[in-house]
């Protein structure tokens, strides 16, 4: 990087709106960053209003937002740091691949097109979506139990019920199966030219993640191994895919110290830590 990014680009995932980085915001806000949490399109509403009406999100694809992101991102005085979670960890890499950002992070990143990996577990917290084989453009949403299992199972049911109220909206099913039939198409939303020059790349994973497992996660990073730019891989145990679970801060800022000073992690330690 010639210069130090002071502008950092926060991209929410699937069940999720901008509400899901609040702490990160206000944390990086508060050192002095300038941060942007963009919505998908079509989805600036806040989560009540996506609930009671989830209409914006029924017809969302990949590439829509993937480029609704890019022109934000092209409008900035200069290159910024790109984080993203879940499918918006996905999204940052598309973004990197098309020579945008200073620096990317994918906190629990969505795997793209040729990592090959569909754990049990993340076949079951996606079945609400991918059971319905004829379920494109629609908004589909998770139970309080689903969301347990998907997003919050290290924590009781109760602490669970009140991340649910407070940051769950149903999810684009057309974005999911794009990203999940991705290595089925020769050119899907998610194809990344990994021998690409590219913008240094962090991949966080969590321990007990049931969508996007740290093996997942890990052999995502591999993919890039002996491209040009570095390329690194942490994962914190015990913890699941919310990115605000207890302990988010020491997340938060390792991946903004990481993307400050970019380098290579020993990645087996890592993927045994």
């Amino acid at each position: 990087m010639t210069s130090t990014p002071d502008t950092i680009v926060l991209i929410h995932g699937l069940w999720m709106t901008p509400r899901s980085w609040e702490g990160w915001a206000e944390r990086y806000r508060s050192r002095g960053y300038e941060v942007i949490a963009p919505s998908w399109p079509g989805m600036e509403g806040e989560v009540e209003a996506l609930n009671a009406d989830p209409t914006p999100i029924a017809g969302l694809e990949i590439d829509q937002i993937v480029d609704h992101y890019e022109q934000i991102i092209r409008a900035l005085p200069a290159p910024p740091i790109i984080m993203g979670h879940s499918f918006g960890g996905a999204f940052t890499q598309v973004l990197l691949d098309r020579g945008l950002g200073a620096v990317g992070v994918g906190v629990a990143s969505a795997t793209v097109k040729g990592v090959l990996d569909l754990p049990l577990s993340t076949i079951r917290a996606t079945t609400p979506v991918l059971r319905n084989p004829f379920g494109d453009h629609k908004a589909v949403p998770l139970n309080e139990k689903q969301f347990h299992y998907a997003f919050a199972n290290t924590l009781s049911q109760e602490q669970s019920d009140e991340l649910f109220r407070r940051y769950h909206v149903p999810a684009a099913s057309t974005v999911l199966r794009e990203g999940a039939f991705a290595n089925f198409h020769r050119d899907p939303p998610t194809k990344i030219h990994f021998e690409r020059p590219r913008a240094p790349l962090l991949f966080i994973a969590f321990g007990e993640d049931h969508i996007i497992p740290p093996k997942a996660s890990h052999h995502n990073m591999e993919k890039y191994e002996g491209a040009d730019g570095i390329v690194a891989f942490k994962e914190y145990p015990g913890k699941p895919h919310f990115p605000a679970a207890p302990g988010w801060e020491e997340v938060a800022d390792f991946a903004l110290s990481w993307a400050l000073d970019p380098r290579p992690l020993d990645t087996r330690e890592a993927a045994r830590a």
